[in-house]
């Protein structure tokens, strides 16, 4: 019995019904495309099926191949428009057929066509980037491995199981490359071999609907099998003058939607559902309530060679067209999130660097240009915290989590990560709200804190794979020579710091492996000598644990000995993820969350104060944010040490994990913005203090941040080094001048703080504004070390 047998198949409208509600249910208030490039390789082809007008003989396609000149010249075309995927269409084996193509492979020192799609496609990754897709008709086995190093998918269109239509008389009599059995060959080897693919059906081209449905069921079971099948399409017959097929008639709209409902509801949950959206114009919402959920490929450059005279629709009538259905428009990459999400499975390691590079947070294209973290870009100029509201879907559950928030019930790690996934106007929404938090609970000021950076070595055992300040094993092509700080060089620059209004001091560094609890106890000495008032906010949990285990003292010994030292707080880094399984290979030889909890914990009970920080961006995604954020917020509620919560967006240029290709370069400009009001959200009943990183996001990047939940511009650093190590480019200091400026912009006032959060002392801020410019540094050279250094 078929699964279609339990279908109301006879009620368009209950069909229609279900559908939508499975999709709903499955991918929520987005509907996905891929910005692409067309490029049509080939157009020779050995199957003459009757409805095509793609495929053409050589005496009317011109060259028999584009050169690898003209697929670049399309490529970069592309790339200028915003694609982020190649995609390469060619007709079925043509040197089986033409000499010409025989001839122009021989010429081009390829053996077949796959050969030469190869060269092609390797070429656009390696000069663009952009992802290709490839559909090059049946393939063998090795032919489908090789091309797999070179594409983040592929494709082959089932378009039907009838054998029938292969007979005389049929549209694909004279097409041995449409032999069902081939094809469903080929679709199985592509799963064996773990390449993400689409397939789909024509309809309208003389099958049933009983051979659509078992079309459809042929490729769930191919899904069941190998967990390969991304997209279904289901395309409709267009009718073509100077084909053979020229007056068959074309399936009309309520064809087209019966057949979407019935295929959202044989298929998985996991495989999208996609109908050409240049092929259906002016229905576009109708599609949309049959259930589907893709438009894919669109692109605004070149033509749908297969359906010239479809064009596409330009990107802003699509995204409305959308919008009036209810749903919003997001673009996505030719390999789709689940897969991107597992890459080591879906792509080979060459391919995952450049999957890496386009993709989110969640495996969806990013939409932020050429913004990222730490570089100076301009803000994206569809920043969503002003973008327009569009339609939503009818669920709206992001107004029943904003409700949530706003009444300071606690939010599930469910709820957190449906307001990092949101979308378009919802985000301004989420931004708005999180604003009006911040009002409530932490006032219309502007606050930041007068600092200096001190790290005293850059020298580390330890090998975090987003870190390039450390000097160890592994680093030495990173930036900077190893140092070792003098201990009277601490001293000038503590002092300097205060005479220039500093309050505070942050002193942190690598884990040198011949630093004891003592040299921690020494350093924060050399601070107090400098200068007694000083707040000194020193040593990460990780160092704590250290140093306590070099002494042989417990973490609440070594913690009692740093305070009654002179220890004011605490910062809360070497946090990066509070998530085991992604610490396991971004931070493998570091605390544990459960260690780094514990250790804040700790300190929190022996009254030192902490912050407390996220650093995202890299290998992580919107659950394992989530994750942090509960655990912040819980330790939270049992101690109330924690002073403030510090996003810190991954800078990506020179960390040993970006530069292997195993990281994305840093979170994208929505997602930065949302980790601000989020924190918010989650946060703010019982940590109040949201900060923004100018050293990340820059100054503009900050303010926006100020105007989506976050209260605290941070410090004015002085000398910001680990940053500037790992690529970034905004600065080493922003001064009192700049900060009061920057808060100026937003209408709101200004407020130098101290590390807890008191007003400065008027004098050191008198100070800060008259300051002299720091005298130059001595990065002392590495030294030995005793044990009472």
């Amino acid at each position: 019995m078929s699964a279609a047998d339990a279908l109301p198949l006879d009620d368009l409208d209950a069909l229609t019904t279900r559908a939508a509600e499975r999709r709903d249910a499955a991918f929520g208030d987005i509907v996905t495309y891929s910005p692409k490039v067309f490029i049509p390789l080939t157009k020779l082809c050995r199957d003459s099926c009757h409805y095509c007008t793609f495929a053409q003989p050589p005496r009317d396609a011109g060259a028999p191949y584009l050169g690898i000149d003209d697929v670049l010249r399309i490529a970069r075309a592309g790339v200028a428009a915003g694609c982020r995927e190649a995609l390469f269409t060619l007709g079925d084996k043509p040197e089986r057929r033409y000499a010409a193509a025989r001839q122009a492979l021989d010429a081009l020192g390829c053996a077949t066509t796959a050969d030469y799609l190869h060269r092609a496609a390797a070429a656009v990754v390696e000069a663009t980037g952009l992802l290709p897709h490839l559909n090059p008709g049946v393939l063998e086995r090795a032919e489908l491995a090789r091309l797999r190093d070179v594409s983040g998918s592929m494709g082959l269109m089932l378009e039907s199981v009838a054998t029938r239509l292969g007979e005389r008389g049929g549209p694909h009599f004279g097409s041995p490359d449409k032999d069902p059995a081939r094809r469903l060959e080929m679709i199985a080897t592509a799963g064996e071999l773990g390449i993400p693919f689409t397939t789909g059906i024509l309809i309208g081209i003389g099958e049933t609907r009983a051979e659509r449905i078992a079309a459809i069921e042929a490729i769930a079971a191919l899904h069941a099998r190998h967990g390969h099948i991304q997209e279904v399409i289901v395309q409709n017959f267009r009718a073509k003058p100077g084909t053979r097929m020229a007056t068959a008639p074309e399936p009309d709209l309520a064809e087209l939607q019966w057949t979407l409902a019935v295929a959202r509801l044989l298929l998985p949950d996991t495989v999208s559902l996609q109908a050409p959206p240049n092929l259906s114009a002016g229905a576009l919402g109708a599609l949309v309530r049959a259930g589907l959920n893709d438009w894919g490929g669109v692109s605004p450059v070149t033509p749908d060679h297969v359906n010239p005279e479809a064009r596409w629709p330009e990107r802003q009538r699509l995204a409305a067209e959308t919008a009036a259905a209810g749903k919003i428009l997001v673009p996505r990459l030719t390999i789709y999130p689940r897969y991107v999400r597992a890459l080591d499975r879906w792509a080979t390691p060459a391919m995952a660097r450049h999957i890496r590079e386009h993709a989110d947070g969640e495996g969806l294209a990013r939409d932020d240009g050429a913004w990222r973290s730490g570089a100076r870009a301009p803000l994206p100029a569809s920043a969503p915290i002003a973008a327009p509201a569009v339609a939503r879907g009818r669920a709206r559950a992001i107004d029943t989590v904003l409700a949530q928030a706003r009444a300071a019930a606690p939010l599930t790690a469910d709820e957190i990560v449906a307001l990092f996934r949101a979308r378009g106007g919802a985000v301004a929404e989420i931004c708005a709200t999180a604003d009006a938090l911040r009002q409530e609970q932490a006032g219309a000021a502007v606050s930041y804190v007068v600092t200096r950076n001190i790290n005293y070595t850059n020298i580390c055992a330890y090998r975090c794979g987003f870190c390039a300040f450390s000097k160890g094993r592994g680093a030495d092509s990173l930036r900077g020579a190893p140092y070792d700080l003098a201990l009277d060089e601490v001293e000038r620059r503590v002092r300097e710091a205060h005479d220039r209004g500093a309050v505070e001091v942050c002193m942190q560094g690598g884990i040198h492996p011949r630093y004891t609890g003592d040299t921690y106890l020494a350093l924060l000495a050399a601070a107090k000598r400098a200068a007694p008032a000083i707040h000194v906010h020193a040593f990460s949990p990780l160092e704590v644990t250290h140093g306590a285990t070099t002494l042989g003292l417990s973490i609440d010994g070594f913690l009692g000995r740093l305070r009654e030292a002179g220890l004011g707080s605490l910062p809360g880094t070497a946090a990066e993820i509070l998530d085991d399984a992604v610490r396991a290979d971004l931070c493998p030889d570091k605390l544990s969350s459960g260690a780094w909890l514990d250790v804040v914990e700790r300190a929190h009970r022996l009254g030192i104060r902490t912050t407390a920080t996220i650093m995202f961006g890299h290998l992580d995604g919107y659950r394992d944010w989530a994750t942090h954020l509960i655990a912040v917020r819980d330790l939270q509620r049992r101690t109330g040490g924690f002073t403030e919560f510090v996003p810190l967006p991954f800078v990506a240029p020179q960390a040993p994990l970006y530069r292997a290709g195993r990281a994305r370069p840093g979170p994208t400009w929505r997602e930065a913005l949302l980790m601000h009001a989020v924190a918010r959200l989650t946060l703010g009943p019982w940590l109040r203090n949201v900060q923004t990183s100018w050293v990340k996001l820059g100054l503009d990047g900050a303010a926006a941040c100020l105007a989506a939940g976050a209260n605290d511009l941070g410090g004015t650093l002085m000398n910001e080094s680990i940053t500037r190590a790992a690529g970034a480019s905004h600065g080493e200091e922003v001064g009192p001048l700049e900060m009061t400026a920057t808060i100026a912009r937003l209408r709101r006032p200004a407020r130098p703080r101290t590390t807890l959060y008191a007003d400065a002392p008027a004098a050191q801020v008198a100070r800060a504004f008259a300051a002299a410019p720091l005298a130059d540094v001595v990065n002392t050279a590495p030294r030995r070390i005793d044990a009472a250094a």
